[in-house]
């Protein structure tokens, strides 16, 4: 009783703090794209009061340009898709085929004569899979081939047709408008998994349904939730070439995801999800708007991109650094989370229901662990399926974060910044797992991988060593501290109303 009540005293504390926070990081970064927009590049007018707009991050810039064009193809995937569905009664094979189809004429907009290349591989991996899949050794096999494409289509730039002769060389001016060995970072999961899948087919699962069900919310309702997809296993004749392709060419999860097993795609192409109603999925599609409408807000008033982007942060004080660099991190999380949520939105239209990513916000998250899990869930849902449990799981949980971030790292690209994250984000890994304490290390290892690279660490380390910089990090570790302490009653009030229920 009294521990309830002291809680609700330190609330008191906690919440004006978290204002008087954030009141304070956007008046600075107002004031400092105030400043400074002058001395940044990659600034486009805007449409808001006549501001520009940070369009420097070349990802969220190709998104939000093609956004009308790819809402409308997809809307026409899936009123087609609908028509037919109701006409013919169609279920897994039908659907199957309806949309390899209309997949393929997209991938063929994408990557024209490069599909080649995408089909040759993805078949030769079918029937390795067909041919070796029940071998004990198999699954050595399979990462071996997968894992050579990854490395070679990305040294060799997607092949050019020239090097097969010079009569093919005329198709290397037909190359399409997206680079086609960029997604197949994606395919390559999705043949990862089916040949998974396929070779546990036979094998003994320690998936209790019973216990199962018995604890989660959705399945007790007489839902069905994603781990049971997951891991409940499909008949041998879903592992059929027109399922394999349907599976890896499936047009709203094709390009960014969100990632989902074979197991899953398969059993839900047959008997649609029953997890979201039509009014949750739309109003899953409303927060999404919403959320977009924040991204066009941060990039025309703030502009945290553009100084990560040209350097200027380093002429900065400690404070404006670690503003800049929160604000790169927000703005990295609203952006996939913008362009998962999206793909994710369509899938979900359309029957079939991935892992959600982003699942809780970045400023939620009190620990590298959950900040790992609610980055990229959906990627972490797969790598624990195939990588960390195949390797020995918790067992071996200090070895196999190694070979698990290393193997993200060289996924994403062959740079030597991203391998410089993966192994940062490992040796902060382990001092968490060893004594269980919060980890803020993770933001740090961020900005290493995907913004600064190695060399930048050096201009943080020595501007926060500074008299100044002493002073600011001190700050940095109180706010962290109310903010950890604040998560803690965030999940507290959540798990209570999760039993309200």
């Amino acid at each position: 009783m009294k521990s309830s009540s002291w809680k609700r005293k330190e609330l008191f504390v906690l919440v004006p703090y978290a204002v008087v926070f954030y009141a304070i990081v956007i008046r600075h970064s107002l004031q400092l794209s105030h400043d400074h927009h002058t001395k940044l590049y990659g600034l486009r007018p805007g449409w808001i009061f006549g501001r520009l707009i940070d369009a420097t991050d070349a990802q969220w810039r190709n998104f939000r340009q093609n956004l009308p064009i790819r809402t409308g193809v997809f809307g026409i995937f899936t009123l087609v898709a609908d028509i037919l569905k109701r006409s013919f009664s169609l279920r897994a094979k039908g659907m199957s085929f309806y949309w390899i189809a209309i997949s393929f004429a997209y991938l063929f907009y994408l990557h024209e004569a490069c599909i080649l290349f995408f089909f040759g591989i993805a078949s030769a991996n079918f029937f390795l899979v067909k041919i070796f899949g029940r071998k004990k050794y198999f699954l050595y096999g399979l990462w071996i081939f997968n894992l050579s494409f990854l490395v070679c289509n990305r040294i060799y730039e997607g092949y050019r047709f020239s090097s097969f002769g010079e009569h093919w060389a005329y198709l290397d001016d037909f190359r399409g408008t997206f680079r086609w060995h960029i997604c197949f970072n994606f395919v390559i999961l999705r043949m990862i998994s089916f040949g998974h899948d396929y070779h546990w087919t036979d094998q003994y699962s320690s998936f209790d349904d019973k216990k199962h069900f018995q604890r989660c919310d959705h399945c007790s309702t007489g839902k069905t939730c994603y781990l049971v997809l997951q891991e409940r296993r499909v008949t041998n004749d879903k592992f059929s070439f027109t399922m394999y392709l349907c599976y890896l060419v499936y047009a709203p999860l094709y390009i960014a995801g969100p990632i989902i097993s074979f197991n899953a795609f398969a059993s839900q192409l047959d008997s649609p999800q029953n997890i979201y109603s039509s009014r949750e999925v739309a109003w899953y599609g409303f927060r999404w708007v919403f959320c977009l409408s924040l991204m066009e807000f941060m990039t025309q008033f703030f502009y945290y991109n553009a100084f990560a982007i040209s350097g200027l942060w380093k002429q900065l004080s400690p404070m404006d650094i670690f503003i800049i660099g929160y604000g790169v991190l927000n703005f990295m999380w609203l952006k996939f989370f913008l362009i998962w949520r999206y793909f994710r939105f369509w899938s979900l239209i359309n029957g079939i229901v991935p892992p959600e990513n982003m699942p809780r916000c970045i400023n939620n998250c009190h620990s590298l662990e959950s900040f790992w899990k609610n980055w990229h869930a959906s990627f972490n849902k797969w790598l624990v399926r195939y990588v960390y449990i195949p390797l020995g799981g918790s067992q071996k949980k200090l070895l196999n974060i190694w070979v698990v971030f290393t193997f993200v790292a060289v996924w994403h690209d062959l740079e030597w910044k991203l391998l410089s994250w993966a192994w940062l984000t490992c040796v902060f890994f382990i001092p968490e797992m060893l004594i269980k304490s919060a980890a803020n290390a993770f933001q740090v290892a961020n900005l290493v991988g995907f913004v600064i690279g190695p060399a930048g660490i050096n201009w943080l380390v020595s501007g926060f060593l500074q008299e100044g910089g002493l002073l600011t990090l001190g700050g940095l570790l109180v706010s962290f501290y109310f903010g950890t302490k604040l998560m803690f009653h965030i999940a507290d009030a959540k798990q209570i109303k999760d039993k309200s229920r």
